[in-house]
């Protein structure tokens, strides 16, 4: 469990907390099957989901197969203007501090979901994205920001991220697999949050140069 020590005005070690963020990533990615219940299943993706250890929700992974090289998927993950050609429920995305090439800060929003049963949430995510085995891995988790906005309900990232490598034997399609638990905070049944989570996890919103 991550555990921060400042707020993200102050971080006093912007590695350091990247380090222990890949660390927590590398051992949601090393969690025995038998310990997921597959909450969806199609021909393009499965999606499974655990209680979660760091608030009372889910740790949801998802895992799919793109068509597409490792670079290029995470080019489109990661915080930058390609997330929002194809992440249909974000609306906004900032960078509000660059800590080196591949760790920042940003600050996004999201559009209502389920009929505005979900209002707009905005988030602030310190995000890191570094190598692992032979593909990439994009992590990031929210951070206290002293500085909020009345018209978003602020939600809260715990330890997220997604695993891409090359598919064996096929090295221009990749695997992608990733770990989500949002804590979207507010009156919200908790049958909500799982929908809204499920629903946003569909590879339907996600392409690169093709559609899975």
């Amino acid at each position: 469990m991550i555990t921060q020590e400042k707020e993200m005005e102050g971080l006093p070690d912007a590695a350091a907390f990247a380090t222990k963020l890949k660390n927590t990533l590398i051992q949601y990615h090393s969690i025995e099957d038998d310990k997921w219940r597959v909450v969806k299943k199609t021909k393009d993706v499965t999606i499974w989901r655990k209680p979660s250890e760091e608030f009372n929700g889910h740790l949801f992974k998802a895992q799919g197969v793109i068509d597409d090289v490792v670079n290029s998927v995470i080019d489109h993950i990661r915080p930058g203007p390609c997330r929002l050609d194809w992440d249909s429920l974000m609306t906004s995305l900032d960078i509000l501090e660059h800590f080196e090439e591949n760790c920042c800060v940003m600050r996004y929003t999201t559009a209502g979901q389920l009929l505005n049963i979900i209002s707009p949430r905005e988030f602030v995510d310190f995000s890191y994205t570094v190598g692992y085995k032979e593909g990439l891995l994009s992590c990031g988790i929210s951070l206290d920001w002293s500085e909020k906005r009345p018209e978003f309900v602020r939600g809260y990232n715990h330890p997220c991220g997604w695993f891409c490598v090359p598919l064996k034997d096929i090295p221009n399609q990749s695997l992608l697999t990733g770990y989500i638990q949002t804590d979207l905070r507010g009156m919200i049944p908790q049958s909500a949050v799982d929908t809204a989570m499920v629903k946003g996890l569909s590879w339907k919103n996600f392409h690169c140069d093709t559609v899975i």
